[in-house]
């Protein structure tokens, strides 16, 4: 298939030097520290949603200075980038959690009722042209009836406590002087940023350029043909397997989602500088939401296989979890799929 170039000087004219690097990191840098103020303020007064979309803000903040300094890092001091990467990435991580585990269990949930038959929501949109295959038979959901509600139980109780864990953990990384010392840093970078001595007059887009045949590179090597199947029994066999490792072929898939972000950031920098909305671009926005969405069933699918691992459950909990388990990993075949078909009809259209 022939390689799409997304162009992300296609906003831009002449040379974009290492001062729109600056703008761009001192404007992250603004945000994040006016979300830490918010998160701060919010907490003390016991806004619920503030405090999240506080932590959702520092979370962004936090990823575009990372993909920033990963990207442009020969135009930045070397040992300051190095140091804060790692920082930012511990820190975008671990605010995330909470979130992931609150997402899943409701994707999970929902999946059980449209699964058994007992929920007012509609079935769950698959990608153009793939098809949910038939649902099950009536002795087989009745058979998933009797499971479905002792597997949402045990599926409440991990994630829940799951949830619990992160959010004590997120509550303590604020706490922590780690933490502190980040925000340190972030707030010396809101007025100063350390380009080396030549990154002030460097062209950003080489690596820009760079970051965009990365992703070109990653995207050639996926699977694309077999995406236009509608489900992958491998996936099944692995996934109930003994073996609690990731699926081994999502790994590629959730390598491309980092890169597209990755080019994405790169993309607003040299774009102006702006203070982190993210791209325009129908093209790229297209192709993160189906990368989103493998993301986020794959990791319910991974969820229900490590439920389905308890020990002593009940059969027809067990049979309840490996089908919720197959409808995740459909899901996942279906965001493939789409991803596919979206980004096949980029490549025919460039020009």
């Amino acid at each position: 298939m022939a390689q799409q170039h997304l162009d992300p000087t296609e906003s831009t004219a002449g040379v974009v030097t290492g001062d729109a690097l600056a703008v761009y990191l001192r404007a992250q840098a603004t945000e994040f520290l006016r979300a830490l103020r918010m998160h701060r303020e919010t907490g003390t007064s016991g806004g619920a949603e503030e405090s999240v979309d506080a932590a959702r803000a520092l979370r962004r903040s936090a990823r575009r200075i990372s993909g920033s300094l990963h990207t442009f890092r020969p135009l930045l001091d070397a040992g300051w980038s190095e140091e804060m990467r790692p920082e930012l990435a511990w820190l975008s991580g671990t605010l995330g959690l909470e979130h992931a585990y609150e997402a899943r269990l409701e994707r999970l949930l929902l999946a059980l009722h449209r699964l058994s038959g007992s929920s007012p929501f509609p079935a769950q949109q698959v990608g153009a042209g793939a098809t949910a295959g038939p649902g099950p038979s009536a002795q087989e959901r009745g058979n998933l009836t009797v499971g479905a509600a002792k597997a949402g139980a045990l599926l409440d109780r991990q994630l829940t406590l799951a949830r619990t864990r992160a959010h004590s953990t997120a509550l303590q990384a604020l706490g922590s002087s780690r933490f502190h010392a980040v925000a340190d840093k972030v707030a010396v970078l809101a007025s100063e940023v350390p380009l080396t001595p030549a990154g002030l007059d460097a062209d950003l887009r080489p690596p820009a350029g760079a970051a965009e045949e990365r992703l070109m590179d990653a995207i050639a090597a996926l699977p694309l043909i077999t995406a236009g199947h509608p489900y992958n029994a491998e996936a099944l066999v692995h996934g109930l397997s003994p073996d609690p490792a990731p699926h081994p072929q999502d790994g590629p898939w959730h390598q491309v989602r980092l890169l597209l972000r990755l080019h994405r950031y790169a993309r607003e920098a040299l774009i102006g500088g702006g203070l982190g909305t993210p791209s325009a671009d129908p093209r790229l926005l297209a192709a993160g939401r189906a990368l989103d969405r493998h993301r986020d069933a794959s990791e319910a699918a991974g969820a229900a296989a490590q439920a389905a691992r308890t020990p002593r459950i009940a059969p027809a909990t067990a049979y309840a979890l490996g089908v919720l388990h197959a409808d995740q990993r459909h899901e996942v075949e279906a965001a493939r799929f789409e991803f596919q078909q979206s980004w096949q009809k980029q490549t025919v259209s460039a020009p």
